[in-house]
């Protein structure tokens, strides 16, 4: 079961077994140093209190003796004051050994109490004599006949009590002296047995700690060395890490900076765009009108080419008209060459009549001749009538493709504008696109930033966790030096 246990837990039990035995001792040595001190105490308190009261029934009697001779050489009634006070204090003093004392020294306090008694009615009868002025000789012979023997009695009776004390404290101090020497041979021994004690429980816990702790440092070495090698390898992909996050870094304010130029660029592409569409709208009002004056054109050319046609179909007539006209210049012509005939024929009466043929032959040549003119001059008007039909029915149809082409132009222009706005809108949505992703690059350089700074500081943790196993690796090497010092 005690392999089981933990370190502190061992720890804990050897404590707990020196803390035991010391209680165990301190205990037993408080009992044995209350025995040796109640003895002292009542050798003190009982014994040298009665030797010293006895002491003082010696010097209270060798008072109130002092104190009558006193009286008697000199009559001063000061000293029968002191033999008053003398003889109460050794009754005070015989009630407190009474007290003190059993009641086998009973019978000795009541022989005491009595001499002293008979002592001083002794005393009380020289002093009446002393003062009835009886000779001093008849005193002193009375004195040196009764209260020299009493006083002698009263003395040897205190002096065999105050010996009985005497013996019975030297009894008291020599139990008291042979129960402190027994009580300190027991301390001593318990003592002994509690270093004994402490010093195998000391070695099995050296002996059983050094082999726990053996094989803890065994693990701590290894786990130091798996440790560096771990904060070497993480230092090295901490630099390798700062590394990639300081070009990540610069990446991303290359980024900032290309995001920020995109955004400006799109905010420009939006203003050209905007001022695209104004143009396409402006463009389109120019078709639409352009539209509606090819529109006029059309219609005109229209009217040109019924006015010419209406023109053609006029000169048609008119070239009936000249054939009606020519037909009859050539009837007039051949009319005033009969009538030339007729007057000719006629003589001097004709002769008129011949002039007016001829005037009127004439006139039919000139208009025949004029006829020719205005036959070609309407065959030209034909021909340009014909020219100016067949241009303007090619004005008409360029102006049918214009027209379509001016169809095409505005639907292009239509189409210009919508994706104009479109564009317009795609450079919006790509300029918020840009600003938010310069916000979210910005919170990204921040965050990388952070993380660069998280990088330094693991990596200046990863330098202080690879000190900290080289001290632990040392430590432990240390710790198994001190073990196999132990062991040794």
């Amino acid at each position: 079961m005690f392999q089981g246990w933990t370190f502190g837990q061992k720890i804990g039990a050897g404590f707990a077994a020196t803390v035991l035995t010391s209680v165990v001792i301190a205990v037993l040595s408080v009992f044995a140093l209350r025995s040796v001190v109640e003895n002292k105490d009542r050798v003190i308190e009982v014994n040298a209190a009665n030797l010293l009261e006895a002491q003082k029934l010696d010097v209270h009697s060798e008072e109130i003796s002092a104190s009558i001779r006193g009286y008697l050489l000199i009559k001063d009634e000061r000293r029968l004051d002191d033999i008053h006070n003398s003889r109460t204090a050794f009754q005070s003093a015989v009630g407190r050994l009474r007290k003190q004392m059993g009641a086998d020294e009973a019978g000795a306090l009541d022989r005491i109490e009595q001499t002293e008694q008979a002592y001083g009615h002794g005393v009380d009868s020289i002093i009446k004599k002393r003062q009835t002025e009886q000779p001093i000789d008849q005193i002193a012979a009375e004195w040196n006949d009764t209260l020299v023997a009493k006083r002698r009695e009263l003395a040897s009776q205190v002096q065999a009590l105050v010996d009985r004390e005497k013996g019975r404290l030297e009894s008291a101090k020599k139990a008291a002296s042979e129960l402190a020497s027994s009580t300190t041979s027991l301390v001593l021994a318990i003592a002994l047995a509690g270093v004994g004690m402490a010093v195998g429980l000391a070695f099995f816990l050296t002996s059983t700690l050094s082999r726990q702790i053996g094989t803890a440092i065994q693990h701590v070495q290894s786990s130091s060395s798996e440790l560096q090698a771990a904060a070497n390898q993480q230092a090295s992909g901490a630099k390798e890490q700062a590394t990639a996050m300081n070009e990540i870094g610069t990446t991303i304010s290359e980024l900032l900076a290309t995001s920020r130029q995109i955004a400006q660029s799109a905010q420009r592409v939006a203003q050209i765009a905007a001022h695209t569409a104004a143009g396409a709208g402006a463009g389109d009002q120019t078709v639409q009108k352009a539209q509606e004056a090819v529109s006029g054109i059309r219609r005109q050319v229209d009217l040109i080419v019924n006015h010419m046609l209406d023109l053609g179909k006029k000169s048609q007539q008119i070239g009936g008209i000249l054939e009606i006209i020519n037909e009859l210049a050539e009837q007039t012509n051949i009319l005033s060459i009969n009538a030339s005939i007729e007057a000719a024929g006629a003589g001097e009466a004709g002769k008129r009549f011949g002039v007016v043929a001829d005037e009127i032959r004439k006139l039919a040549d000139r208009v025949a001749g004029s006829t020719k003119e205005i036959r070609g001059l309407i065959e030209e008007i034909r021909a340009a009538v014909n020219t100016t039909v067949m241009a303007t029915e090619s004005g008409s149809k360029a102006v049918d493709s214009g027209m379509r082409q001016f169809n095409d132009v505005a639907a292009s222009f239509k189409e210009i504008g919508t994706q104009v706005e479109t564009t317009t809108e795609a450079a919006e949505e790509i300029e918020l696109s840009t600003k938010q992703q310069s916000t979210a690059v910005e919170q990204v350089n921040l965050a990388i930033s952070n993380v660069a700074q998280a990088t330094k500081e693991m990596e200046a943790s990863s330098m202080q966790t690879m000190q900290t196993a080289t001290q632990l690796t040392n430590l432990s090497q240390e710790l198994a030096r001190l073990i196999q010092a132990q062991r040794a």
